[in-house]
């Protein structure tokens, strides 16, 4: 007879049952959004760690399925990732429940501060907590991205050059560039397991994945507030590629330049907010929408930004299940992997210029660096609480 306890969810095969059930899942997700700091660097880094490495819930192969599809489709990196691998066993149940989890713990905590700001007149503290925490941040995706780097791409040749190329183009460009992620997954593809219509060259048209036509829609019509929110926030899910570093421009020009919902210190606030709380750093747009236009307003526009990330991630999950074993496919995702990876060191240098401002926020990255190495089960967590302790004491006295 069957687990009576899962009767109500759909699962993989026989051959492909997991070892964990669905709800050590769901409360993995609920964890990680509550205490999973960094972005989406560190939190992809996390999910490798817990779920492949020492639980060994998810194969390899299905994670790098995951993060190659996460690259590759519109939408927060770190979400569609939990997204897909809450899919992996448990099909569309799995990958809704898991979402929500990973996501809902953040939305409340943005949603709450967002009320604090309101209410007591901006949070002057936020500086001197990021200017600790910041840097400890840096000390940890640093520490994700090599293991990502070491796991992925190996001694690989040509995955090392598809690596470097798109690290160097995100510090250059301070941005994730959609196109290269096709394009590094079919060299690899034709390097690896060339298919025998390499000549008819027909791919191309694939890469034409940006519809910036849309931009300019909603500044035309005069909806009501929560409905321009809405429209505004589904753009940003729906054609912005990559992961927190990626939307925020778009935002900034949605919601300082365009619409003038907030200036510029009420964005690098809401910016601060999303990364000094736990999960992906898109919840930024909860933090947004409820400056805006209150609790209604953080809903909506969280809503309008995950649900495009979710369906872009369910609908062709199936496919990447039913093919992901074929050479090519196979070729294909360990380019768009290396691409992928290639890209979040990137973004940890990106981001380390922002963070990394004196000698001692040098010395905090730095020390972060050492405990995380020395001590392999310190808890994240642990290290950002004393940050933020330290950035409250220091920050207020180097810069009186």
């Amino acid at each position: 007879m069957s687990n009576p306890q899962r009767t109500d969810i759909p699962q993989a095969p026989a051959a492909e049952r997991p070892s964990y059930s669905f709800r050590q899942l769901v409360f993995y997700m609920l964890r990680l959004g509550t205490l999973g700091f960094g972005g989406p660097v560190a939190l992809a880094g996390y999910m490798h760690r817990d779920l492949v490495d020492a639980r060994k819930w998810i194969t390899d192969a299905d994670y790098k399925e995951g993060l190659a599809l996460a690259q590759l489709a519109p939408g927060p990196l770190a979400a569609q990732l939990a997204i897909y691998l809450g899919y992996v066993h448990y099909r569309i149940v799995g990958a809704t429940l898991v979402g929500i989890a990973f996501v809902i713990p953040s939305f409340l905590m943005v949603v709450a501060l967002g009320w604090a700001y309101v209410r007591f007149g901006g949070l002057t503290w936020m500086q001197s907590v990021f200017y600790g925490v910041g840097a400890a941040v840096i000390g940890i995706i640093a520490i994700s991205a090599y293991k990502l780097t070491n796991k992925s791409v190996g001694k690989d040749k040509l995955l090392w050059v598809i690596y470097l190329v798109l690290a160097t183009v995100t510090v250059v460009t301070e941005s994730e560039i959609a196109w290269l992620f096709l394009a590094a997954g079919i060299v690899v593809w034709f390097w690896r397991a060339p298919p025998k219509w390499l000549r008819q060259g027909g791919l191309t048209a694939i890469a034409a994945t940006q519809v910036p036509a849309v931009s300019g829609i909603v500044s035309t019509v005069d909806w009501p507030l929560l409905t321009q929110i809405g429209v505004f926030f589904a753009k940003a899910g729906a054609f912005v590629f990559g992961s927190g570093l990626a939307i925020v421009p778009f935002l900034y020009g949605g919601v300082v330049t365009e619409h003038h919902w907030l200036n510029d210190k009420q964005f690098v606030d809401a910016v601060a907010v999303a990364m000094i709380t736990p999960g992906p750093v898109v919840i930024t747009v909860g933090f947004i929408g409820y400056l805006v236009a209150g609790l209604p307003g953080a809903s909506v526009a969280a809503l309008g930004t995950f649900l495009p990330c979710y369906l872009f991630t369910v609908i062709p999950a199936p496919y990447f299940k039913k093919y992901g074993k074929r050479p090519g496919i196979i070729a294909f995702v360990d380019g768009v992997t290396a691409a992928a990876v290639g890209a979040i060191t990137g973004a940890v240098i990106v981001l380390a210029r922002r963070s990394i401002i004196d000698l001692p926020t040098v010395l905090l990255a730095l020390v972060t660096v050492a405990l995380l190495w020395k001590f392999k089960k310190l808890p994240e967590p642990v290290i950002v609480v004393g940050a933020a302790l330290i950035g409250l004491v220091a920050y207020p006295l180097l810069h009186a």
